[in-house]
């Protein structure tokens, strides 16, 4: 089973979600992101689902759980990056990701969590 990553910008931690979600790897995910916020002290989770093109009531769920749980371990959510096509499933589904902020990219979703952005050095990122 494959995991997915979580790696911590200051005082957030950014779990970019870049495989196909299976039940088994979100329940992993909610298991290592708690111990992460634990052992980091992390204030914010931004969860990016740029990548993810559907989703199910199973995930849909488990995105709201993560949030609820890292909230009573004192870390907001946010999720970012959320295609029209998943939004419309999860409207469908019934599913309104109560406690979820969302926000239309990674760094708007920073901003939402008053995390300061790394710098990049010019030229580090070709123009586009």
């Amino acid at each position: 089973m494959e995991r997915v990553p979580i790696l911590k910008i200051g005082q957030v931690l950014l779990v970019s979600i870049q495989i196909d979600l299976q039940d088994q790897t979100v329940l992993a995910l909610q298991e290592d992101l708690a111990d992460r916020i634990v052992r980091t002290g992390a204030r914010g989770v931004i969860i990016d689902i740029t990548a993810v093109d559907i989703v199910d009531s199973f995930i849909g769920r488990m995105f709201a759980t993560i949030a609820s749980m890292s909230r009573l371990m004192d870390a907001e959510t946010v999720v970012v990056g959320m295609r029209p096509a998943v939004a419309i499933t999860l409207v469908e589904l019934g599913l309104s990701l109560g406690g979820v902020r969302t926000a239309l990219d990674l760094e708007k979703g920073m901003r939402l969590l008053g995390a300061p952005l790394p710098a990049i050095a010019p030229g580090a990122v070709d123009a586009p």
